[in-house]
């Protein structure tokens, strides 16, 4: 669980960097760029010979991150950085949606901390969603999330099954292959290389989301879900909202309210003491 704390705080500092530094290039070649730089940092540990079902790491890395960041950061083009963060509201009721689908079962109390996870960050942004919604960049959020929540789903479902001994850094890389081939074909067709300009401040960016957010990200987040339930993999999904309004209040200047923020992620973490709470009495039972 403290895998997931730790990439939820590294995460609350994505949004305003990516709408304030990074707005103004193509969202392919964003993607791309990060995907390159995270893969490069996990080559060196690859161990293809140990590596069972490379075909199903391939398709997982190739959902979970390049189809999902080539959705994610067009919709910055719709949509303000905070309007981002709400929408990403769904990625828990997805993951425990569809954890229940794949398990051919349905487990009340994980769709329920997820249900109540949604209700604590509505809490904390719903004066936000107005009329004006843009829905393009709603739709595109939506897409990023259930692309995020089928990666984190089938990752976990891929180490349950393997039988071999090897470590989840021999294998990431894979991972990051796959999202790399997605975004690097979009990036073909879509961006403009003889006009790219990319500045310094742009490339620092690059080299935290990148190698930090995404490359480190990603590998602990992927680590930590194997380690925890779907319920409280779900709530984690959320918990990165409050922390992200925390980081623009204090690091970009932007405003949020505080008492909403304080009321929300003590429901958020409601949720997931309650979810804990209910795993440790099956076990016990």
């Amino acid at each position: 669980m403290g895998y997931l704390l730790f990439v939820s705080l590294l995460w609350g500092f994505s949004f305003g960097l990516i709408k304030n530094q990074l707005s103004g290039l193509d969202a392919n070649f964003v993607s791309f760029v990060r995907m390159a730089l995270a893969f490069l940092v996990f080559l060196p540990w690859l161990k293809l010979k140990n590596v069972p079902r490379k075909g199903q790491l391939l398709l997982i890395g190739a959902v979970q991150f390049g189809f999902m960041y080539i959705a994610y950061i067009f919709s910055y083009h719709y949509l303000k950085a905070y309007q981002v963060a709400l929408f990403t509201i769904f990625t828990p009721v997805y993951v425990a949606l569809l954890d229940d689908l794949l398990k051919h079962k349905f487990n009340p109390v994980h769709l329920s901390v997820a249900v109540v996870s949604v209700l604590g960050t509505w809490i904390i942004v719903w004066n936000q969603a107005t009329d004006k919604i843009l829905w393009i960049g709603f739709g595109l959020v939506q897409i990023s999330n259930l692309c995020f929540a089928l990666g984190q789903i089938f990752y976990r479902k891929y180490r349950g099954r393997q039988t071999r001994l090897i470590g989840e850094i021999q294998i990431f890389a894979l991972l990051y292959l796959g999202a790399l081939i997605v975004t690097g074909g979009a990036a073909l067709m879509t961006t403009d290389w003889s006009q790219l300009t990319v500045s310094t401040d742009q490339w620092l960016t690059f080299v935290y989301l990148g190698i930090v957010a995404s490359g480190l990200g990603f590998f602990l987040w992927n680590f930590g879900a194997t380690k925890v339930n779907a319920g409280s993999l779900a709530v984690f999904n959320n918990l990165k909202i409050p922390l992200a309004i925390l980081v623009t209040l204090l690091f970009f200047g932007e405003q949020a309210n505080g008492w909403r923020l304080l009321v929300g992620g003590m429901i958020i973490i409601a949720a997931l003491w309650f979810n804990e709470q209910k795993e440790r009495q099956q076990l016990n039972s």
